[in-house]
């Protein structure tokens, strides 16, 4: 399969994007591959196309099944496994978000709540304990906000990120010229 010069643009860029989230390129560029062209690929088709080494899109394959954004599909009369996403940018998101979620914050919030709960918490110093404290805070919170913007409908959560300039300048208490309202 060869691409548009938008589609490898895309797909590029996604392979950059990814290296900077801490993501293997390879397995960004896959991803967007099969988000882009739409349809299941078996990974000599996705190999070739990328210009990459069959074992490396294996792996990366791997990588993304384990992420859940990937799975196995088959086509009549073909015996390979053929890899497809989700088209739908709103479960992508969402699915990109718990799996991080999972892998990143759960584990810090258990150590955070791990540090205050341990015997030997009173040895350190107080400053200290009020920094953990202070982190497990926000990090709860920002998982509570997190857990109950992925309930949303995709529409209603698009009009509440739409709504966000206005209620950031609502919040600071900004006037519609930008100055402060007294009061």
């Amino acid at each position: 399969m060869e691409l548009t010069p938008i589609s490898q643009k895309f797909v590029l860029h996604w392979g950059e994007m990814g290296s900077r989230w801490g993501v293997n390129r390879t397995v960004s560029q896959i991803h967007a591959l099969l988000y882009i062209t739409g349809k299941p690929m078996h990974a000599e088709d996705i190999a070739e196309t990328l210009g990459v080494a069959r074992s490396n899109v294996s792996t990366s394959l791997k990588e993304l099944q384990n992420w859940k954004l990937v799975k196995v599909s088959h086509a009549l009369g073909d015996r390979r496994d053929h890899f497809e996403t989700s088209l739908d940018v709103w479960e992508l998101f969402r699915t990109i978000v718990r799996e991080r979620k999972a892998r990143e914050f759960d584990p810090t919030i258990a150590a955070l709540r791990e540090c205050l709960s341990s015997d030997d918490l009173p040895m350190e110093e107080r400053a200290a304990q009020q920094r953990i404290a202070e982190t497990l805070a926000l990090m709860e919170t920002l998982m509570s906000w997190t857990d109950e913007m992925l309930r949303l409908e995709p529409a209603t959560l698009m009009k509440l990120l739409k709504m966000g300039s206005t209620v950031q300048k609502f919040v600071r208490g900004d006037g519609r010229d930008g100055s402060k309202n007294s009061g």
